[in-house]
């Protein structure tokens, strides 16, 4: 893996070719990302690039008596994490993530990652948290089927057995049951970059990417072979 990039999920729209065929795409605001760390095999036994992205936001925690100093504080940013960024010579990032670039040692710390790198038709992996569905019947959850739905049943949507009581006395493992649904991490392998929009750090990706929009979004170039 050469290149990769975080984002966050602004929305789906529709463009549209120049034959006039429409393609769904889906929106993602791509960087730019920072270098907070280089890993080398020397020191850390792997190569690997760690990059920031997202601003921590600021707040005034403590003023001096005089009222003319203020002390600035990012929110949730410890004092190990201070360092670490000060180091790096960036500002607090709100997430950080690591790559194991086969090219990592041409990186340097505080070097910036935009969305042109990468072009119109190359192949990305898109990683994600799903929408969160709360706790769901087994019906919703895995498309079962329900029963008699007329005033002497007793038996609408509930799960249906489980299992002999006698042998085996238990439920097996992987029994499909109700349950939390959702928030689970998918990647989504091989869709295309249709459009890059370097000026405004857009990424336009075909097809659906998994997530709530605001979520934050891992592109990656893909490792699916292609057919």
């Amino acid at each position: 893996m050469k290149k990769a990039i975080l984002a966050t999920k602004i929305g789906m729209t529709q463009i549209f070719k120049e034959d006039g065929s429409l393609i769904p795409v889906t929106v993602l605001e791509a960087g730019p990302c920072v270098v907070t760390q280089v890993k080398t095999e020397e020191n850390d036994g792997y190569a690997a690039v760690q990059v920031g992205f997202g601003e921590k936001k600021e707040r005034i925690i403590n003023k001096d008596k005089g009222g003319s100093k203020e002390i600035v504080h990012r929110h949730g940013v410890n004092k190990a994490q201070q360092g670490h960024f000060k180091k790096a010579g960036v500002s607090a990032k709100r997430y950080l993530r690591e790559f194991r670039f086969e090219n990592a040692a041409e990186y340097s710390l505080a070097q910036e990652i935009k969305a042109d790198i990468f072009e119109n038709g190359d192949k990305v992996d898109v990683t994600a948290i799903t929408k969160g569905k709360g706790f769901q019947g087994a019906i919703k959850r895995h498309g079962q089927s329900r029963g008699p739905m007329a005033h002497g049943s007793k038996y609408h949507r509930h799960a249906g057995s489980n299992g002999a009581c006698s042998s085996p006395s238990k439920v097996f493992k992987g029994k499909k049951m109700p349950g939390h649904m959702g928030s689970v991490q998918v990647t989504v392998k091989n869709l295309e970059v249709v459009r890059v929009d370097a000026d405004k750090n857009l990424l336009l990706v075909k097809g659906a990417v998994p997530g709530a929009k605001k979520a934050l979004i891992t592109i990656k170039e893909t490792t699916k072979a292609e057919a």
